[in-house]
C-alpha cells in the first residue's frame, strides 16, 4: 500500500530535527565522564608538601672598639669583599704618640730589670771590700792600743817639756833679780813670765798625752769602730750577692705591665682599620671622611653569602622532620631548577595559635619555624623560595 505522502514528509522532518540533539547529548555525557575520571585521578595523586619563604643570610655589623674620626672609606654599598679587606680607616689622633711613650717606658723598665739581674759591677764590689778592710784594720789598731815606740816618744816629749820648763823658770828668776836691781826692763820681765807659763802648759799637755796613751783606746771608740766594720762587711756582701729576688720580681712585674700597656695601644691602633672578618658583600654604609664613629658601635653592615638559608613555617601536622634532613628548594629566579637544602633548625615552640588547642583543625593551624641551609652561589638574600618536604 502506498504510504500517504504527507505522513512520510512529517516523519522525515522529525528525524532531521532530533538527530543533532542526540549527538550533542552524547558529547556532553562523554565530557562529563572524562572530567569525572580526571577528578578521580587527581584525588588519587598526592602532591608533595611545600612551604614558602625567603632566602636570608647572616648580617655582620662591623665597627671599631676605639672609635674616632673617619679618615678613609675604602668600599661602597654592594661591593664584594674578602676576609681581611680594609673597609674603613680612622684617624689615629694621639695613639702614635702614646705608643712611642709606651715603647720608651718599656725600654726603661727592661734596662732596670737588666741592671738588677746583672748585679753590681766588679769595681763597686772591690770598693766595698777595700772600705771593709780599711775599717777592720782601724778596729784592730784601736784594740791593740798605742805601740811602745809611741809611749817612748810621749815620755821623751814630757822630759823635753820639763827641761823647757826648768830653763824658763831659771831665766825668769834671773830677769826678776835684774829687774829688782834696775838692770832689766819691765818688758824683759813680762817676756820671761810668758815663757814660763808656756813651758808649764806644754809640760801639762805632754803629760796628758802620755796618760792617754797609757790608758789605751776608749771602749766607746772600739764599739763604734766595730759597728763601722760590720756595716762595711754587710755592704760588701750585698754587692757580692746582688739585688734581692723581691726587687727583681718587682722589676719583672713592671716590665710586664709596661709591655701590656704597649700591646693594648697597638691593638687600639689596629682597631683604627676596620676590616671584613669573612667573605661578604657590603650591605649598608653611610660614612664619609670626617664622620665620627662611636667606640664599640657598628660602622657598616655586611652580608655573609657563605651562610644562606630559607626561613619557612611548617604546619604542626606535617612536622615529621628532623635536623640534617635533605630537602629540595626551588626559587622563582631559576624556574625548572632544584637546589639542595639541609634542615638546620626546627623551632621548639609553635607560633600563631595558642599552645593548648582542643581540635585537630585548630592544631593544624599552628606552625613551627624551620631553617633550611642552601649553598649555591647563585642564590641571593631576599629571593622567594619553596621548600619541598617530600619526594617530587
Amino acid at each position: 500500500m502506498t504510504e500517504n505522502p504527507p505522513a512520510a514528509i512529517a516523519r522525515s522532518t522529525l528525524h532531521k530535527r532530533w538527530s543533532p540533539l542526540f549527538w550533542r547529548a552524547g558529547a556532553v555525557v562523554l565530557l562529563a565522564a572524562v572530567l569525572a575520571g580526571f577528578l578521580f585521578y587527581r584525588q588519587q595523586q598526592h602532591e608533595p608538601l611545600k612551604v614558602s619563604g625567603f632566602i636570608e643570610a647572616d648580617e655582620i655589623r662591623v665597627g671599631s672598639r676605639v672609635g674616632g674620626r673617619v679618615g678613609h672609606v675604602a668600599v661602597k654599598e654592594g661591593d664584594p669583599v674578602s676576609k681581611g679587606t680594609l673597609l674603613v680607616e680612622l684617624d689615629p689622633f694621639d695613639l702614635y704618640e702614646r705608643r712611642a711613650e709606651a715603647e720608651a717606658m718599656l725600654a726603661q723598665k727592661k734596662q732596670t730589670l737588666k741592671k738588677l739581674q746583672a748585679g753590681f759591677r766588679s769595681e763597686e764590689i772591690a770598693e766595698a771590700k777595700a772600705r771593709y778592710e780599711q775599717l777592720q784594720a782601724n778596729l784592730k789598731k784601736l784594740r791593740n792600743g798605742p805601740r811602745e815606740q809611741e809611749l817612748a816618744a810621749a815620755r821623751a816629749q814630757v822630759k823635753l817639756a820639763q827641761s823647757n820648763l826648768d830653763l824658763a823658770d831659771l831665766q825668769h828668776k834671773r830677769v826678776a833679780d835684774a829687774a829688782a836691781k834696775g838692770a832689766a826692763t819691765q818688758d824683759s820681765l813680762d817676756e820671761a813670765v810668758r815663757a814660763l807659763k808656756v813651758a808649764r802648759a806644754e809640760l801639762q799637755v805632754r803629760k796628758e798625752n802620755l796618760s792617754l796613751l797609757k790608758a789605751g783606746t776608749r771602749k766607746e771608740e772600739i764599739e763604734q769602730a766595730d759597728a763601722q766594720v760590720q756595716e762595711a762587711y754587710a755592704a760588701w756582701k750585698l754587692r757580692i750577692n746582688g739585688y734581692r729576688s723581691e726587687d727583681i720580681a718587682e722589676a719583672e712585674a713592671a716590665v710586664s705591665a709596661a709591655d701590656a700597656t704597649l700591646k693594648a695601644i697597638r691593638k687600639q691602633i689596629d682597631e683604627l682599620k676596620i676590616r671584613a672578618d669573612v667573605d661578604a658583600v657590603v650591605e649598608a654604609i653611610e660614612l664619609q671622611p670626617g664622620d665620627l664613629v662611636p667606640a664599640n658601635g657598628p660602622a657598616l653592615s655586611l652580608i655573609d653569602l657563605n651562610h644562606l638559608w630559607v626561613r619557612a613555617y611548617v604546619p604542626e601536622d606535617k612536622l615529621n622532620l628532623k635536623l640534617g634532613q635533605k630537602v629540595d628548594v626551588t626559587v622563582d629566579s631559576f624556574p625548572g631548577e632544584t637546589f639542595s637544602g639541609t634542615i638546620t633548625f626546627i623551632a621548639r615552640q609553635g607560633e600563631f595559635t595558642p599552645r593548648n588547642v582542643q581540635t585537630p583543625e585548630e592544631r593544624s593551624k599552628q606552625v613551627f619555624r624551620i631553617k633550611v641551609a642552601v649553598t649555591d652561589p647563585r642564590l641571593r638574600p631576599g629571593m622567594a623560595a619553596d621548600v619541598w618536604l617530600g619526594s617530587r
